[in-house]
């Protein structure tokens, strides 16, 4: 039996929960595998909050931080808070723009299901969110990885990825014909679809591809569009096999 373990991504599952494990079976994830959760678990889908639970539980599991989960978080920490005068007075219109824009994405989902937790387990849930990384490096078979939510915007070669801000990770779109000469990024963030079309004009658009992990020799996109009606993707590092729900 082959003991070594595997190195799997996905990213934006934005609630979807059933194909969530359908992935995870469809993989077949063992304790010696490890699955890089590249963002955007959160919104959209009703099932984020059961997501981030069953992450919690799987030590072989490294979640990223997404632009989602970077919303809630923010918005939940003074949601969470006690309503007194002293609260009261500290908040402002910018704590307001922030809800508002976090519900304007699909946030509504997500602060039902926080509701229905316990209050040990809406703490459990922001203790979560303040362990994801920003990005992971990695080297498999010789070959290098950075994986991130968005990309890294603003690119250069010879740029640290500590310097790059957070809006440049999680938020912000990249050109995805730029990259390292010996290191691949792995992002979710921009669904493929509109990478494809960007890309692809006339024929060369078929249904069939729009909702595929993206590749080329910089670049490995893997949001297949779970969110907006397409599918979850995820890659297996090792051998470069996509597997979709």
């Amino acid at each position: 039996m082959n003991k070594q373990g595997k190195h799997y991504c996905i990213a934006d599952v934005h609630g979807d929960y059933e194909r969530y494990r359908q992935m995870l079976s469809l993989i077949q994830l063992r304790s010696v595998d490890t699955l890089f959760v590249l963002g955007d678990v959160l919104d959209r889908g009703e099932g984020g909050i059961r997501i981030l639970q069953d992450m919690m539980m799987r030590d072989n599991v490294i979640p990223l931080l997404g632009n989602h989960e970077y919303m809630a978080a923010n918005c939940l920490q003074w949601l969470l808070q006690p309503i007194n005068e002293e609260t009261i007075a500290h908040l402002d219109g910018e704590h307001l723009q922030g809800l508002q824009e976090w519900i304007a994405v699909g946030g509504a989902a997500t602060l039902s299901a926080f509701w229905d937790l316990s209050p040990q387990e809406r703490l459990d849930i922001l203790d979560y969110l303040a362990e994801f990384t920003l990005f992971e490096e990695l080297t498999i078979d010789k070959r290098n990885f950075v994986l991130v939510h968005a990309g890294l915007a603003n690119f250069t070669k010879g740029r640290s990825l500590e310097d790059y801000d957070i809006a440049e990770l999680i938020f912000l779109p990249m050109d995805y014909t730029v990259g390292y000469d010996n290191c691949t990024i792995v992002s979710g963030h921009i669904p493929t679809r509109s990478i494809y079309e960007s890309m692809l004009t006339g024929d060369e658009i078929k249904p069939s591809n729009r909702d595929t992990i993206y590749c080329n020799p910089h670049h490995i996109a893997i949001d297949c569009g779970c969110g907006f009606g397409g599918r979850l993707g995820c890659i297996c590092l090792e051998s470069m096999e996509c597997f979709y729900v």
